[in-house]
């Protein structure tokens, strides 16, 4: 058999340096990787058995899922937020951890009062040793930031505001951590032996879960009683 002739190619002057010489090597093209050839995966089904299409895994997973969030969401220690305050009266709105407290407290901005679906209120009285300790105004009001929450106040009567674009249900729990004051079944803000009523009636058990409905009376009592536990409010025309 016949040897090709081998083509060589008309020689350059050397170039000179080391970078030049490192230049001009020739480049071996190293050769191509051999191809391995994947282990056979066995089919252990014994017969008979059919296969479980793999929507039926992608819909498991996506229940479960839903379900780990649904209970991080329920779960939520609103106590643990940012900017709560456990200390006594008085308690202005707190604004600088606001935005950090509204996505745990499942609560939305709103640009302002349109395309409201739910629009209720509701009145909060709280008492330390008989006096009347006022809820301010612009509780879930951001001026600065231009924006308002689902639950707000606009003056300092106690009434709270419910406002949102879509039907659900919001609680105590979730207007005092968005004020940023402490509450559970015993103590509000920096006060313990906490007792509190429902349209006049004393009530057991934690009131962050109570869910605000249209013109309740809710009242917390610390230490003395005032004369007589309100069991209504007067709201104003519109209300």
């Amino acid at each position: 058999m016949k040897k090709r002739a081998r083509c060589e190619l008309p020689q350059r002057p050397s170039p000179v340096g080391t970078l030049a010489r490192a230049l001009a090597k020739k480049v071996r093209t190293p050769p191509p990787p051999r191809r391995v050839q994947a282990p056979q995966r066995r089919d252990t089904r014994r017969p008979g058995t059919t296969q479980r299409p793999p929507w039926l895994y992608a819909a498991a997973g996506a229940l479960v899922v839903a379900v780990i969030a649904a209970a991080k969401t329920t779960s939520t220690n609103y106590n643990a937020l940012p900017g709560i305050r456990k200390t006594k009266a008085p308690w202005p709105p707190e604004y600088r951890y606001l935005a950090d407290r509204l996505v745990p407290l499942d609560l939305t901005t709103l640009g302002g009062h349109n395309g409201l679906v739910l629009h209720f209120h509701t009145h909060i009285d709280i008492f330390v040793n008989g006096k009347k300790v006022k809820i301010p105004a612009l509780v879930g009001i951001n001026p600065g930031a231009g924006y308002l929450t689902e639950l707000h106040t606009h003056d300092d009567r106690g009434v709270i505001h419910i406002e949102a674009q879509k039907s659900r249900d919001f609680t105590v729990g979730q207007f005092f951590a968005e004020w940023a004051v402490y509450l559970d079944s015993h103590s509000i803000g920096g006060y313990s032996g906490m007792t509190w009523y429902l349209n006049g009636k004393r009530q057991t058990g934690n009131p962050e879960n109570l869910v605000f409905k249209p013109h309740q009376e809710i009242a917390f009592v610390v230490g003395k009683a005032p004369a007589k536990i309100p069991s209504s409010y007067k709201f104003s025309s519109g209300e």
